[in-house]
C-alpha cells in the first residue's frame, strides 16, 4: 500500500513538473521561431496543459482500465469548473471577462452535450474518436480566425503571458525543458495509473471512482496552478480561458486520441451520474458568464461545496 501511495504521489509531482516544463519550453521555442502569441495560446498552451490528461487516459486504456481513462476526462472537466473556478473566485472575484469567454463556454457546453450523447452507447469507437479530432481542428481554425478578426480580443495572448513570467535567458534551456517535461509526463502518467489502479483494487473502490477523483484532480494540477496565479494577478480572462479551453480539449483531443488508440467501453454510471454532472457544471458556467457581471466569493464557496458533495457521493455510493 505504501509503495502504491508513493507511486501516486511521485506520479502527481512528475505530471505537474512535466506539464509546466513542456508548456514553458514550447512557448519559448515558438516565440523564438516567430509564431504569433495567438497561435501559441490556442495550440501549444491548449495542448500542453492537457498533456497530463492525455498520457494518463491513453495509459489507462491500454492497461485495461477504461473507467479510469474516461473518468479522468469527465472528472477533470468537473474539477476544472467546480474546483478550479471555485478556488480562483474565492481568492478574488472573477470580473471583466471578454465576450469571447461566453462564446467559448457555449462551445464547451455543446461539446459536453456531445460527450453525453457518446456515452449513451456501449462503446466509444475509433470512428467517433476521429470525428472528435476533426471537430477539434475546425474549432481551432474558427477560434484563430475569429480572434484574429477581433483585435480587441486577447484571451489566448494573455494565456501565453502567464507562461512568460520566468524568463529563459539561455537558448538551450527551452529544448531541455521540453524534453525533460515529456519524460516526466510519460513516467508520471505510468506511475499514477499503476498506483491508482492498485489502490482502487486494494480498497475495493471502482476504477471509475479513482479516475473521477484522484486521477482527475491530479491531472488538473497544471490548470489549478495557472488559475491561482492568474486569480492573484486579477487576470479573469486567463482563469476562464484556461478552464474552458481545457474542458474543450479534454473531450475533443484527449478522449478523441484515446479512443482512436483504444476504444473505450462505457459503464452505466457514466450515462446516469458523472457525464450529467459534467454537463450540469458546463451549463452553470455558461449561465454565469452570460447572465452575471462577476463570479464572486459566494459563487466560489457554492462551487467548492458542490464539488465536495460530489466527492462524498462518489466514495459513499461507489458503483
Amino acid at each position: 500500500m505504501q509503495y502504491d501511495l508513493l507511486l501516486v504521489a511521485a506520479g502527481l509531482v512528475l505530471l505537474f513538473v512535466g506539464g509546466e516544463g513542456l508548456v514553458r519550453g514550447s512557448v519559448a521555442i515558438a516565440e523564438r521561431m516567430g509564431i504569433s502569441k495567438l497561435l501559441i495560446g490556442l495550440v501549444i498552451v491548449g495542448f500542453g496543459t492537457s498533456t497530463p490528461e492525455l498520457l494518463v487516459s491513453v495509459n489507462a486504456a491500454l492497461d485495461g482500465a477504461p473507467e479510469i481513462a474516461l473518468g479522468n476526462v469527465v472528472g477533470s472537466n468537473i474539477a476544472n469548473i467546480l474546483l478550479i473556478v471555485g478556488v480562483a473566485a474565492l481568492i478574488t472575484p472573477i470580473v471583466g471577462w471578454e465576450r469571447t469567454a461566453v462564446r467559448e463556454a457555449l462551445v464547451a457546453t455543446i461539446v459536453s452535450l456531445a460527450a453525453f450523447a457518446l456515452v449513451q452507447g456501449a462503446i466509444i469507437t475509433r470512428i467517433e474518436g476521429i470525428a472528435m479530432l476533426v471537430v477539434l481542428a475546425g474549432y481551432l481554425y474558427a477560434s484563430y480566425w475569429l480572434e484574429k478578426r477581433n483585435r480587441a480580443a486577447k484571451t489566448y495572448q494573455h494565456e501565453v503571458e502567464e507562461f512568460e513570467d520566468i524568463p529563459l535567458p539561455r537558448p538551450w534551456l527551452a529544448p531541455v525543458l521540453v524534453i525533460g517535461g515529456i519524460a516526466a509526463l510519460v513516467f508520471g502518467a505510468d506511475m499514477l495509473v499503476e498506483g491508482a489502479v492498485n489502490i482502487a483494487r486494494d480498497f475495493g473502490v471502482p476504477d471509475a471512482v479513482i479516475g473521477l477523483s484522484l486521477v482527475a484532480i491530479g491531472t488538473s494540477l497544471p490548470e489549478l496552478a495557472t488559475a491561482i496565479v492568474a486569480a492573484i494577478r486579477r487576470h479573469a480572462d486567463v482563469v476562464l480561458g484556461n478552464v474552458i479551453g481545457s474542458n474543450i480539449f479534454n473531450i475533443l483531443a484527449i478522449l478523441g486520441v484515446t479512443v482512436v488508440i483504444q476504444p473505450i467501453e462505457v459503464t452505466e454510471r457514466f450515462r446516469t451520474i458523472d457525464t450529467p454532472v459534467m454537463l450540469g457544471a458546463s451549463l452553470l458556467m455558461l449561465v454565469l458568464l452570460f447572465a452575471t457581471q462577476s463570479i464572486g466569493r459566494l459563487w466560489g464557496v457554492l462551487m467548492l461545496v458542490a464539488y465536495a458533495s460530489y466527492m462524498v457521493f462518489l466514495f459513499s455510493n461507489g458503483m
